[in-house]
């Protein structure tokens, strides 16, 4: 079964929604009937997009670290679509950020499109689709590097934490409205192949899953009722996601270095511990 919100005539947003996962959730969710807007950087990306999917769609410039653009976005799905049924803050970016003791403005552009995008397209159509009081669904767009924190990568890292925990904070707040029929789930997605992965490496490896199997996995999962979507892909399993991620806040339990996965000391120990959890 779909989540309620995904019916036929209704509508989807999807920032990010010119490739990769957002456009893959574009065209399931516009197979079913649905009507979409996809919101992006570029009209020419945009334009290709529109094309690929079965119903109505349309496709908005947007640059979701900037307020007064998503407000533009939900005046044009207003004017267009009168309503907003399922919202999926899904817009990211990589790169930069490399270390906490410089980068400054790497920072703000990875803080800006990561979290801002998301807080953004919460602030501007939350209200809306609450006011609806039709099924709803929210999803924003995590990463597994936003859970278990690498080493390397901070500036990515804090900004796909920190929608973690906004989405969590979310969804309680959802759940606590009498009445509320808008659920909030988190997409973790694993290896997948994307247009930005593309952009360093040509050829989809054996290990990433592809957009499409991220989509259908959402879908799924959502129809079940799940908050916590997680994927995983060609190489690493669920057990091993939950292993790690057990790992990981067993570093405040066990009063571990930080990111003791990492550390030369607790090598062995983490491969026996993730030996065991594979069974």
């Amino acid at each position: 079964m779909d989540h309620p919100a995904i019916a036929r005539g209704n509508v989807a947003v999807i920032t990010g929604g010119a490739s990769g996962i957002g456009l893959a959730v574009a065209r399931a969710l516009s197979s079913k009937g649905m009507r979409v807007c996809l919101a992006d950087l570029e009209q020419e990306a945009l334009d290709a997009a529109t094309k690929t999917l079965d119903g109505e769609a349309i496709g908005v410039v947007v640059d979701v670290s900037v307020v007064s653009s998503l407000e533009t976005l939900h005046q044009t799905v207003v004017d267009r679509f009168g309503r907003v049924d399922v919202l999926m803050n899904n817009a990211g970016t990589g790169g930069g950020g490399p270390t906490c003791f410089g980068g400054a403005d790497q920072w703000r552009r990875i803080l800006g499109v990561n979290l801002w995008g998301v807080l953004n397209g919460l602030q501007v159509f939350g209200e809306m689709m609450l006011a609806q009081g039709t099924p709803g669904a929210i999803v924003n767009t995590g990463s597994k590097q936003g859970l278990t924190n690498p080493p390397g990568n901070p500036a990515y890292n804090i900004s796909k934490a920190a929608v973690r925990r906004v989405t969590e904070s979310l969804a309680a707040e959802l759940r606590a409205r009498e009445g509320g029929s808008v659920t909030a789930h988190l997409l973790v997605p694993g290896f997948t192949y994307t247009g930005m992965i593309a952009k360093s490496i040509p050829t989809r490896p054996p290990g990433a899953w592809t957009s499409e199997q991220v989509a259908d996995r959402l879908l799924e999962r959502m129809g079940r009722g799940d908050f916590y979507i997680l994927c995983p892909d060609n190489e690493v399993t669920e057990s091993m996601d939950h292993a790690r991620m057990q790992w990981n806040l067993d570093d405040i339990v066990e009063n571990r270095p930080a990111l003791s996965r990492w550390h030369p000391d607790f090598k062995e120990a983490f491969g026996r511990f993730m030996d065991d959890a594979e069974g």
